[in-house]
């Protein structure tokens, strides 16, 4: 007789539990909280699920999950593949110039050790190095490349924790719910990169312990990490240290970015002095340069010489050019939540239509004060970022209002998104696909978003956006962010008053508790949530989650009381469990 496989031992436990709930797939699939097409290939045995999944289909009938762990284990094991190829690379600069050494070294160590260090001063072009050698690099690692910018030096952020890192390193390879433990994590991404062949550039690192977690084991993918400090510490990551551009390598890129013949020898010199050969000094320069037919080169020298400061003056030279509107709209951005950003967000900051501003973010992508690293999506680099946010802080009085309409937008946005998710016995709004790249996208601006609200005290946003990322969190982060987010989030809403929002809130912090293994936590948010008087949906999901953390902390009378007033309230509204 032949023995079942793991995955086909799942299989039988899935289709069983399908039996017994007696619903379709696409009834089981929104009760659950799981899309239809995913349900349909797991209980196909063409993908086998997360943990969670198998969890949350458990529930559904009431079933333990625990005794299933071993057999989704073996079938986790036999059934693993690695994900499609996957490129978050940003576009590599039309204007790279010079660097022929460090690249040919960087590319020789990342050969012999699968790892490189890149260090040097802000603006040298640690990570314009990173990128291009990533590019070239590419048809050596078939299974794609990754980027993410730990923001080490990003002006008003956090640098991103390792934990909260791995967590989206791991999203980004198709692993939707990471262990909580930081430990654990890395150890998953290790094991996932053994599988793979890729190419990892972690930019804008603090220090060695703020990568150390993040680099691969044994394999052949390769990991690239920049920092504006020398990592010396990292064993067995060899480290590349960028100085300035030498005269003629500075001399040809501001010639580039500029489009014109230096003959100007001594005032080509003083510019290159000015710029200390600086790729972003040059970039901006030259820039400047373009847009003034009128100019020689002496001019821009004796411009750039009459103001003070080798940055300040570059900057300042670049804004000159400007009309008003497109200098409000770069002092704006320097107050920007998040990392990158669209167009919209843009209108939304500055008060203006989406093609008014697309046009003013393309005269600061031409004058290099603003990057585009993919079509429709721009950054600012750390320097400039901090000039903008200097300049807001003294010239522009409604940058409070602006960052305010910008939450406003993120939060409008995200719960437009969030209709188009299915969970629960309401049809999505939308496209689901669609939302779920756009919350993939947006995900680090709106935990941005988040935190500025709490900071100025914007509780509407404080506590509306968890509640608009709930099914994301559910479905692809884990716990990471979603605890404190919710924490915060109900203090929040009770100090606006609204009792309903704040007990749905503590609900879902109990569940994030729970699958965070904290279960003692996640009662206590239950029992807080309790003391509201709320509707028979809310009540009926709280007392079968509360149900669910008795049984598992082994209080098995307490959780049956509790699934007795669950099954009576969802009897009552004309739902099955876990619809809510």
């Amino acid at each position: 007789m032949r023995v079942p496989s793991g995955p086909e031992n799942l299989i039988a436990h899935l289709t069983r539990i399908k039996e017994l709930s007696g619903l379709s797939v696409r009834a089981l699939a929104r009760q659950s909280g799981l899309s239809s097409s995913s349900l349909s290939r797991y209980l196909t045995g063409q993908l086998v699920p997360p943990w969670e999944a198998v969890v949350a289909l458990c529930r559904v009938v009431g079933r333990d999950p625990r005794p299933l762990r071993p057999v989704w284990a073996e079938a986790s094991k036999a059934g693993a593949a690695p994900a499609p190829r996957r490129n978050d690379l940003p576009a590599d600069l039309a204007d790279f110039t010079g660097r022929e050494p460090e690249s040919a070294l960087v590319e020789e160590l990342l050969r012999e050790a699968g790892a490189v260090a890149i260090d040097g001063m802000a603006g040298v072009g640690k990570t314009s190095l990173a990128v291009h050698v990533a590019h070239r690099l590419a048809p050596s690692f078939p299974d794609g490349g990754l980027y993410l910018d730990l923001r080490g030096f990003t002006p008003g952020q956090e640098p991103l924790e390792p934990s909260a890192a791995l967590g989206r390193l791991l999203g980004a390879l198709g692993v939707a719910h990471p262990p909580p433990d930081t430990a654990e994590r890395a150890a998953l991404w290790r094991s996932e990169l053994s599988r793979r062949r890729a190419l990892v550039v972690l930019d804008n690192a603090v220090d060695a312990e703020h990568v150390r977690p993040l680099l691969p084991g044994a394999g052949r993918s390769a990991v690239l990490v920049t920092s504006r400090n020398r990592l010396v510490s990292l064993d067995g990551v060899p480290p590349v240290s960028l100085e300035a551009l030498p005269p003629a390598d500075a001399a040809s890129l501001f010639g580039r970015a500029a489009g014109v013949d230096l003959a100007e020898e001594e005032a080509v010199a003083q510019v290159l002095r000015q710029c200390g050969g600086l790729p972003l000094a040059l970039r901006m320069a030259g820039a400047r340069l373009r847009h003034r037919p009128g100019w020689t080169v002496a001019v821009l020298a004796e411009r750039l010489r009459d103001n003070a400061g080798r940055f300040d003056s570059v900057f300042g030279m670049s804004l000159h050019q400007l009309d008003a509107a497109q200098r409000r709209v770069f002092r704006l951005l320097g107050v920007l939540p998040g990392a990158d950003f669209d167009a919209p967000a843009a209108a939304a900051l500055a008060d203006m239509t989406p093609a008014r501003v697309t046009s003013v973010l393309e005269e600061l992508v031409d004058a290099h004060l603003v990057q585009e690293p993919s079509p429709g999506r721009f950054r600012m680099h750390d320097l400039i970022r901090r000039y903008a946010a200097d300049l807001a802080a003294d010239e522009e009085p409604q940058a409070d209002a602006a960052v305010r309409r910008v939450l406003g937008h993120y939060l409008d946005q995200a719960a437009a998104h969030d209709r188009a998710l299915p969970l629960g016995k309401e049809g999505p709004e939308g496209d689901p696909a669609k939302a779920m790249a756009w919350f993939d996208t947006e995900y680090a601006n709106l935990v941005a978003c988040f935190d500025t609200a709490v900071r100025l005290g914007v509780d509407e946003v404080a506590a509306g956006l968890p509640q608009a990322m709930r099914v994301w969190f559910f479905r692809h982060r884990g716990t990471d962010d979603q605890v404190r987010l919710l924490e915060a989030a109900a203090s929040a809403a009770g100090r606006l008053g609204r009792d309903r929002q704040r007990a749905a809130l503590l609900v879902d912090l109990g569940f994030a508790r729970a699958a965070a293994g904290r279960l003692d936590e996640a009662l206590a948010a239950y029992e807080l949530a309790a003391r509201y008087d709320v509707d028979d949906e809310l009540a009926a999901s709280l007392a079968l989650r509360t149900g669910f953390v008795r049984r598992d902390l082994g209080d098995l009378e307490a959780a049956q009381e509790r699934f007795r007033v669950a099954r009576t309230l969802f009897e009552k509204i004309g739902q099955r469990p876990g619809q809510s």
